[in-house]
């Protein structure tokens, strides 16, 4: 999933990071003749690259990025209090993460964008990735509720 460049910064090892809008970190080193990024030696090159898109591999993994805090919680739903928006295609903002749980029953969650229809229960939390539509349907009897993540 491409994402775009918000900031960067050097790891533990000196090595060049770009921030993406998601909250992930990934390297963006310079070592030819494997990787050639000349823009990132020089402070000007890595502004021009700002807003630029980075494929990021781990919101394809659905992964929520490393220290992302809870925030907010919606209250438990049920297969009959569903609020429609839920079941139609919506989104996150830019940097917001979620995690559908279940508590009881079955829940299907579909991401067409990344080629995501799977079933949700007690053993399978969904993770929603930021700004990606996605939806959800009962399958049967069901409790739930969404916990949003951010940057702390």
């Amino acid at each position: 999933m491409q994402r775009p460049i918000v900031s960067f910064d050097t790891d533990a090892h000196g090595d060049w990071t770009a921030l993406l809008d998601c909250g992930h970190r990934q390297h963006v080193r310079h070592k030819p003749p494997f990787v050639v990024r000349e823009w990132v030696t020089t402070e000007q090159g890595r502004n021009g690259m700002l807003g630029s898109q980075l494929d990021c591999v781990r919101c394809d993994r659905f992964e929520i990025p490393e220290g992302f805090a809870a925030y907010k919680r919606t209250p438990e739903f049920d297969e009959g209090s569903v609020p429609d928006g839920l079941r139609r295609d919506h989104s996150t903002k830019v940097g917001v993460w979620a995690k559908v749980v279940v508590l009881e029953g079955r829940l299907r969650y579909r991401v067409d964008a990344l080629n995501t229809d799977i079933e949700l229960s007690q053993d399978r939390v969904g993770i929603v990735v930021p700004e990606v539509r996605h939806r959800v349907e009962p399958i049967g009897t069901v409790r739930f509720y969404v916990e949003f993540y951010k940057a702390p």
